[in-house]
């Protein structure tokens, strides 16, 4: 863990153990490669050789002009990939996460080797009504964490959570056209109690000419800790086989002759 140059500033940055091709774990909005990593890391540490950074404005990055509209998270993507990883890579991404890795593969495929989509909603139509966001409703603990890690003011919690909700009301807008160009493997995962509508989640699946879809029952939008070890039981058998599904009763499939 150390702070890499990356666009011309830090982030704090993540390096797991060199066993086999590299995935890039992807954090999700207003939170941190630490909340992410702790579930992720250990089942595929032995398989895979693992990155991470915290985005700007992120964990212990600290906030760049723009930095939490999604175009620019994209093009942090791309960039830590290019200068940091220089190679192609698997990308798991976790809710803003998800959008994000959707966005590199669309612009720079030739970055993508695959995608595991969590959570992911293309465009905000596909989010549930959700309550009005009250500072009050912060925690102190949270608080207090925010202040430890971050090397922005304190203050800036409530103006970063403010400032994202509003950006979540118009962002992302991934058309699904171009979403259908995406030509790696790519697991749809959601819960399924998830914010994410479930009609949303099987439209991703749908246009993805190689997608996948595993909906973790028993789970909402933070299905990742809730069922790790079935979340990260298909991650790893998909990240491991990505051959092209052939199954007994293909119907939106066509099994290969």
């Amino acid at each position: 863990m150390k702070y890499l140059s990356v666009s011309g500033y830090p982030l704090w940055s993540f390096e797991w153990a060199n066993n086999g091709e590299v995935v890039l774990l992807l954090h999700g909005g207003l939170s941190d490669t630490d909340s992410f990593a702790d579930v992720m890391v250990e089942p595929l540490q032995d398989s895979f050789h693992l990155f991470a950074y915290d985005r700007a404005g992120h964990g212990r990055s600290a906030d760049q002009p723009g930095s939490f509209y999604f175009d620019f998270q994209r093009d942090e993507a791309i960039a830590f990939i290019s200068e940091v990883i220089k190679q192609p890579v698997h990308l798991v991404g976790y809710s803003d996460g998800a959008n994000i890795a959707l966005m590199v593969a669309i612009a720079r495929p030739d970055l993508v080797k695959s995608i595991v989509s969590i959570a992911a909603n293309f465009n905000p139509d596909g989010i549930v009504d959700l309550p009005e966001f009250d500072p009050a409703g912060i925690s102190d603990e949270y608080r207090a964490y925010y202040s430890e890690m971050s090397p922005d003011a304190p203050e800036t919690l409530v103006v970063k959570i403010t400032k994202m909700l509003e950006i979540w009301k118009v962002e992302p807008n991934i058309d699904l056209a171009d979403i259908a160009q995406i030509n790696v493997p790519t697991l749809v995962m959601a819960g399924d109690d998830d914010v994410v509508k479930h009609s949303h989640s099987i439209e991703l699946f749908e246009a993805l000419p190689l997608g996948q879809l595993a909906i973790v029952p028993g789970t909402s939008h933070g299905l990742v800790k809730e069922k790790p070890e079935i979340v990260t039981a298909i991650i790893k058998s998909f990240l491991n086989d990505q051959s092209y599904p052939v199954t007994r009763q293909p119907i939106r499939r066509t099994n290969p002759a």
